[in-house]
């Protein structure tokens, strides 16, 4: 293995691709604004934190716009997409249009958007944020959460990808 610096200007694109090679869930993270709009965004920096109590962790981009309103909001979800939900990814992922448009989705603790057909679920009251470079982590507590048998939607190297079986 060759050893990497941050001393060049290409340091920032080679740090990424390194970053690429673990392999992660795809989730979308949605709530409602102070409005009562939903709102969501696709999100790969998930994680657990504990089992007691139950937490979990995800971060987001602090020049995103949305973020001061997943930073206020009490509840939020985490969706985690199945395989077959690479275009519910993109259209999160997308930067434009109204990401809710002709979806169904259910409600959940505080009103919050729970996509269908996804392989997990966790509802979160928004507990804790700290500031980490440039994003926000969000370390919560979980306070419901619902599981099906799918296989997971993942992301490796720059590119979504199957699980082999």
């Amino acid at each position: 293995m060759t050893q990497q610096t941050f001393s060049d200007e290409d340091a920032a694109r080679r740090f990424r691709n390194a970053l690429g090679m673990f392999a992660t869930g795809i989730t979308v993270v949605t709530a409602r604004t102070p409005a009562g709009e939903p709102i969501g965004l696709t999100v790969n920096s998930f994680n657990s934190v504990s089992l007691d109590p139950p937490l979990i962790v995800w971060s987001l981009s602090n020049d995103l716009p949305s973020r001061p309103l997943f930073e206020a909001c009490e509840y939020y979800a985490i969706n985690v997409l199945a395989e077959d939900q690479i275009e519910l990814s993109q259209r999160f992922a997308s930067r434009t249009g109204d990401r809710f448009s002709g979806l169904e989705f259910e409600h959940g603790v505080g009103g919050v958007p729970l996509l269908k057909g996804c392989c997990a679920r966790f509802e979160c009251r928004n507990t804790v944020r700290h500031a980490g470079g440039d994003h926000v982590v969000f370390i919560s507590e979980v306070v419901g959460f619902d599981r099906e048998e799918r296989l997971p939607l993942l992301y490796f190297s720059g590119a979504y990808r199957r699980l082999a079986g």
